[in-house]
């Protein structure tokens, strides 16, 4: 029983011992340091950027001509294709012309008796004037002789007029295009009476190339240019401003480039907006007019803008524009931004941020304005 005892005096010893060391191990380990968060950021660099405005258009004709006739009379004959491309002094109806061959030729016969009258009396005035000298007749015969001269010709003149008129009317028998281009449907058929200058055209002919497309541009967009032209932040000057491209309905880009023709002069009270009027070609016709289609207008040139990820741009509660920015110290910034458009995955930025700003575009959510970061390199700034 004594040996027991002591047994258990030293095991009881030995675990105090234990106790103890261990209790003095822990009161010397120090509480672990929170982890510094890591961010991805952008460093900025500037670049020459080409500013561009994407506007909304309709396509219309280069040309428009109305076919009409000038003359009254029975469509004995249409002489196209509906739909079909034709030529300039193509033939498209045929007028019945047997009324005005017959008033052609009655004016010519016209013509012809009023030349025919013409010898005898300039002979008998002639003869008057020499006797007239001689005082052989009065002057009264004299001045009958040579009012009948000045009024047979007179009726020459006349008559060609008449002629000219009715030479005329006989052309206007058969309708002819006055421009190239493209035909549409026939509003008449053989048969049906034409009355010269009606309201209603027989057809329309447009010419589709070149083409014009129309586009509305704010008045508000164009002052901010000329503001930005003014104060040299975009230079406006340059060939390649003129050029625009197009965008077709389903999206896909057309292959040739318009040229800027002029911009009216008048902005519309109830929109606010003027029109652009762009030519382009049209040599496969696959515009045609009313179709709907996005034009891409240059505006100009930046000189050392600042392009930065759309993800590394945030609002604050009032809406504005906000920016994470790394600084030299590696503790982050937060900066008011101003911005200017998106292009493409990127903002535009006007204030704010400069060369050199380390923008953080991953890991935000995490972060506070004055914590310490590391910040590592993001593939978003190589795009």
């Amino acid at each position: 029983m004594q040996m027991n005892d002591g047994v258990k005096r030293v095991a009881i010893s030995g675990a105090l011992i234990v106790g103890f060391l261990m209790s003095g191990c822990g009161s010397q380990q120090a509480p672990p340091q929170p982890a510094i968060p890591e961010v991805a950021v952008v460093t900025l660099n500037p670049g020459r950027v080409v500013l561009t405005t994407e506007l909304p258009g309709r396509i219309s004709a280069y040309f428009v001509a109305e076919i009409r006739p000038q003359v009254n009379g029975i469509v004995q004959e249409r002489l196209f294709d509906e739909g079909s491309d034709i030529k300039a002094g193509t033939v498209l109806y045929q007028i019945d012309p047997a009324p005005y061959q017959a008033a052609y030729k009655n004016a010519v016969a016209a013509l012809a008796r009023s030349e025919a009258n013409l010898p005898p009396i300039r002979l008998k005035a002639e003869r008057f004037k020499e006797l007239i000298a001689l005082k052989a007749i009065s002057q009264q015969d004299f001045d009958n002789a040579d009012a009948a001269l000045k009024q047979a010709e007179a009726d020459i003149e006349y008559s060609k007029a008449a002629v000219e008129s009715a030479r005329i009317n006989l052309a206007y028998t058969r309708i002819t295009a006055p421009i190239s281009g493209r035909i549409g449907k026939s509003n008449v058929t053989t048969g049906a009476l034409a009355t010269a200058y009606q309201a209603s055209a027989f057809a329309t002919i447009q010419q589709l190339d070149p083409i014009y497309v129309d586009v509305t541009q704010s008045s508000a967009n164009l002052l901010q240019l000329k503001r930005n032209i003014a104060t040299g932040r975009i230079k406006g000057n340059g060939p390649d401003q003129t050029k625009v491209k197009l965008l077709l309905e389903d999206g896909t880009p057309y292959s040739w480039e318009g040229i800027l023709k002029f911009s009216e002069v008048t902005v519309d009270p109830s929109t606010g907006s003027f029109i652009l009027r762009i030519v382009f070609p049209n040599p496969k016709h696959i515009l045609l007019p009313g179709m709907y289609v996005r034009a891409i207008v240059q505006e100009g040139k930046v000189e050392n803008a600042i392009l930065v990820p759309q993800q590394g741009v945030s609002r604050d509660p009032k809406g504005n524009p906000i920016a994470l920015v790394v600084d030299g110290s590696g503790k982050v910034e937060q900066r008011v931004i101003t911005v200017d458009r998106a292009i493409d995955d990127k903002w535009l930025v006007n204030e704010g941020l400069k060369p050199g700003d380390r923008l953080i575009v991953e890991g935000s959510q995490k972060v506070r304005p004055g914590a310490s970061v590391k910040a590592v390199s993001s593939d978003a700034g190589k795009k």
